[in-house]
């Protein structure tokens, strides 16, 4: 178990922070867990799209993101979700009841702020997997202010 929580980490609130627990981290990976349930955000009577875990690897980079500003003493910036190479999910729905095992690993890191993880969700039966493309800038609010 991670010594910090989702919250600490991720700057997305209520329903929409969607991890459940930091897992373990190292250098260059995290893992987190999702527990799929009936209030969760996206589910509806049976479970969670497949598509949603691409906001599961997105926030678990973010999570990822925060652990290395935490260590600098910094607080949790905000990041962007660029893009994605062949995300591949073994189901159309996450049921209610499953956990998920979220794991980034960090591919490449440039200085203004790209990134590229490997990332895997996983669970008894059901597998996806993605490269996510991200961007973190020194400062999304006047990033966010000059693409006004």
């Amino acid at each position: 178990m991670s010594e910090y929580s989702v919250a600490e980490l991720v700057p997305h609130s209520g329903k929409m922070s969607l991890l459940d627990e930091i897992v373990a981290y190292g250098d260059d990976w995290l893992e987190a867990h999702v527990n799929i349930h009936s209030g969760a955000m996206f589910a509806d009577e049976s479970g969670v799209p497949g598509w949603v875990g691409m906001e599961y690897l997105a926030q678990a980079i973010g999570a990822y993101a925060g652990v290395q500003e935490r260590a600098g003493g910094k607080v949790p910036k905000l990041g962007f979700l660029l893009g994605s190479r062949k995300y591949e999910c073994s189901t159309d729905k996450f049921l209610h009841g499953q956990t998920l095992l979220i794991r980034v690993e960090k591919e490449l890191q440039a200085e203004n702020g790209l990134s590229s993880f490997n990332c895997l969700l996983s669970s008894e039966n059901v597998t996806a997997e993605a490269r996510l493309n991200v961007f973190q800038p020194e400062d999304a609010d006047v990033f966010l202010k000059e693409m006004a």
